[in-house]
This record gives structure tokens, C-alpha cells and sequence, in this order.
């Protein structure tokens, strides 16, 4: 059954965005579920990462609509923009912590920007948010001292520093070892059911997102090629959702690059 718009936090309406002449996304339309966790998936270049930005309002549709809460992201100016983003989380591909700054600082920044909160109460929220994804203790520490995981957890510490309705995830699982990568996973799912969250976040590991996943949507071509649950998308009988899923080098994603034949480079024909 479609989404109406009372239950999709986030749409997209037909919605056009290339770089130049290259269509990354060619009139999509999907919506993101409210207080559910939706996955973003598929090859390389497909579009996920452009849709988290056109989301975020850093890059604009080109055409069609990007909805946030009803409301069209992509006629708005700075100030409209920077109030949307104010209920929006991010954590980055590869955490994106400022080096110069120590754990707590990390968290407290974003309050510190956006707020005008007294320092006792930024320092509890802090503490709230480090205990959340168990690194409290880490609060004095600088990012140079952290594991990868360490500093994907505070990462995630800051980017729910201000309560945000939505949070959006970059490849949350990329360079995690197995524990750190389980370890992100509960936490997605954990703050999103206790915190009354949506999360939408960008995913090439399937093991992993499908068991925290609601929602799974895997693009191609610049198009929607499957949406639904995680067992509709294992049951899928689409070659092309078919070959992702299962990992297979043969199908419609084509190993070599378009190009000349290998007669015409390397001059076959004419040694024949």
C-alpha cells in the first residue's frame, strides 16, 4: 500500500538531478516512512548519497519536489533552509569529527550554535547523548585517540545533539570491523525506536540492513528499481535487485565498462 503524505516524513515528487549532462536521478518518486528506519541502497553512483543532500538542501532539485514535513525544500532561502536543517541530524560517511576538539566539545557544538542553552545544561545533554551510545566515559578524549567505531558512535552522539526528527546516515557501516559494525546497527534501530526518530541512511552491507531495516529502497539507473520491506526485496524476482541482493557478478549491472570491442583496441581482426 502507497504512503500518503500524513505517514511520509520525506518525498520526492518526480524529481530531476544530474551533474550536467549526467541524469543521476530522473523523475523519482519515493516517500520516507515517519518513525521508521528506511535504507537507501544499490551500486556505486546510483544516487543514494545525492539523495541525502538534496534532503539536507545542500544541492537542489533540478526539477519536481523534495518535501520535508509537506514542505518544498527546494525553493527555500538560507534562512528557511538552515531552520530545516535545525531538525535534521547527519552523520557523515567517515564520522567527520573536528580533530581540535575533544569528545565533549565534539557533541556540545551543534548546541552551542544553534541554542543559547547555559553550559550546565549543554553539559548534561551532552553526558545524555555520550551515555546513549555508551561512551560517556570517553568525553575527555580527542578523536585521535578513538577507534573507527569510537568515533562513528560519537559522531552519532552529536548528530542527535539537538533532537532532530530526521537522521541520515552516510554508509554508517563502511570500515567497521564485525563488532563495531553490529554494535552501529542496534544503535540505529535502538535511537530511532526510543527517540520517536525517522532514519533513512545509505547501506552497502545486507546482512546488517535488513535485519534493523523497515524500508528498503534500492536504485538504479537513476530510477526506483524495488521498495518494500526487507523479505520483499530478498523475494524479489527483478534481475537487476536479484543480482545486488545476492551478490552475483553476472546480470544486468555488466562488469567491463561500455566501450570499443576488444577486436577494435587491440587490432585482432587486423593480426588475423
Amino acid at each position: 500500500m502507497p504512503l500518503t503524505s500524513i505517514d511520509a516524513l520525506v518525498e520526492l515528487r518526480n524529481l530531476t538531478f544530474g551533474y550536467g549532462e549526467r541524469v543521476i536521478l530522473d523523475n523519482v518518486c519515493l516517500s520516507i516512512p515517519r518513525g521508521k528506519v528506511t535504507a537507501l541502497m544499490g551500486a556505486s553512483g546510483g544516487g543514494k548519497t545525492t539523495i541525502l543532500r538534496l534532503m539536507g538542501g545542500q544541492y537542489r532539485a533540478q526539477s519536481g519536489q523534495l518535501l520535508f514535513d509537506g514542505q518544498d525544500v527546494t525553493p527555500m532561502d538560507q534562512t528557511q533552509i538552515y531552520a530545516a536543517r535545525r531538525r535534521m541530524g547527519m552523520l557523515f560517511q567517515f564520522g567527520a569529527l573536528f580533530a581540535d576538539l575533544s569528545v565533549f566539545d565534539n557533541v556540545a557544538f551543534p548546541l552551542r550554535e544553534h541554542t543559547n542553552l547555559p553550559e550546565s545544561l549543554i553539559r548534561d545533554i551532552v553526558l545524555m547523548k555520550l551515555n546513549a551510545v555508551g561512551l560517556r566515559g570517553a568525553h575527555d578524549l580527542i578523536p585521535s585517540d578513538l577507534s573507527g567505531g569510537m568515533a562513528r558512535r560519537i559522531a552519532l552522539a552529536r548528530a542527535i545533539a539537538l533532537d532532530p526528527e530526521l537522521v541520515m546516515y552516510d554508509e554508517p557501516f563502511s570500515g567497521l570491523d564485525p563488532i563495531s559494525l553490529g554494535t552501529a546497527a542496534r544503535l540505529i534501530r535502538q535511537l530511532n525506536d526510543s527517540m520517536g526518530l525517522t532514519s533513512v541512511f545509505v547501506s552497502h552491507e545486507l546482512e546488517q540492513t535488513f535485519v534493523i531495516a523497515d524500508h528498503v529502497i534500492i536504485l538504479a539507473n537513476g530510477k526506483i528499481a524495488m521498495q518494500g520491506t526487507p523479505e520483499q526485496v530478498r523475494q524479489s524476482t527483478d534481475p537487476l535487485v536479484y543480482q545486488y541482493v545476492n551478490a552475483l557478478s553476472d546480470g544486468p549491472v555488466q562488469f567491463h565498462y561500455p566501450g570499443p570491442s576488444v577486436a577494435e583496441d587491440f587490432g585482432v581482426e587486423a593480426c588475423v
